[in-house]
């Protein structure tokens, strides 16, 4: 199977809110795509459908042939918009958490991103900047060696010298079967890294394209095309 994620028709309500209406995507293999779209365009939703933490009110998504579950929590790996990880523990307790949790952890991936970004790790993370927990919890995410990575806002709270880290980071350390699928608005400093645009507007996809062909048909950058699209 060359691809890895298929929404069929998902729809999602709060409250007679429409989040995502109609949804269609198949997502292939060995590819970094963007998702892209302004606040309340259905981002964070659809990554928490992916990664089970939502249910479609109607529609399909299939992980590898499989909705999600238990079994595709074992091939996603998700970093959430928002720092999970228990304050009182330190760095170096949550790199053994998550050895223990997840098989595919790879622990000397992790000490090694830790130390290039200067991170040590015996520091508690409530004695962290937010910036600071935030490069951990991607660190986390990214040792993984997961079939499907979901990116909510990975450097949303970074400082500029520390993107062009982590990005390379991004795009190195995980396997060429597997797929990237980052929601930002950042779109000026991540799209050198991207192969794949999904535009979201007003709950539904506006379109999916790769990049080159953006570039070809379009003639502008993925950023400028999203600013004349939502009128940024």
């Amino acid at each position: 199977m060359s691809h890895i994620l298929e929404c069929k028709s998902i729809t999602k309500k709060y409250s007679g809110f429409t989040a995502l209406s109609d949804v269609n995507l198949t997502l292939e293999r060995g590819r970094i795509i963007g998702l892209l779209g302004p606040n309340g365009s259905g981002k964070t939703t659809l990554l928490k459908l992916i990664n089970g933490l939502l249910v479609p009110d109607s529609g399909k998504i299939e992980i590898d042939g499989i909705e999600p579950g238990v079994q595709t929590k074992k091939v996603v790996s998700y970093l959430p918009e928002k720092t999970y990880l228990a304050e009182w523990m330190t760095v170096n307790q949550v790199v053994e958490f998550f050895k223990d949790f997840y098989e595919d952890f790879d622990v000397q991936k992790a000490f090694k991103m830790l130390e290039d970004l200067n991170i040590n790790k015996n520091q508690k993370l409530k004695t962290m900047s937010k910036g600071t927990k935030e490069k951990v919890q991607l660190i986390l995410v990214m040792s993984r060696e997961a079939d499907l990575y979901c990116l909510d806002e990975p450097i949303g709270g970074v400082d500029p010298a520390s993107r062009d880290y982590i990005l390379n980071t991004i795009i190195s350390n995980y396997r060429e079967n597997s797929t990237i699928l980052i929601s930002t608005h950042l779109i000026a400093d991540i799209e050198k890294v991207l192969d794949e645009v999904i535009f979201l507007k007003e709950s539904t996809v506006l379109f999916h394209s790769s990049v080159d062909d953006v570039r070809v048909n379009e003639g502008k950058s993925i950023d400028a095309l999203f600013r004349e699209v939502f009128k940024c």
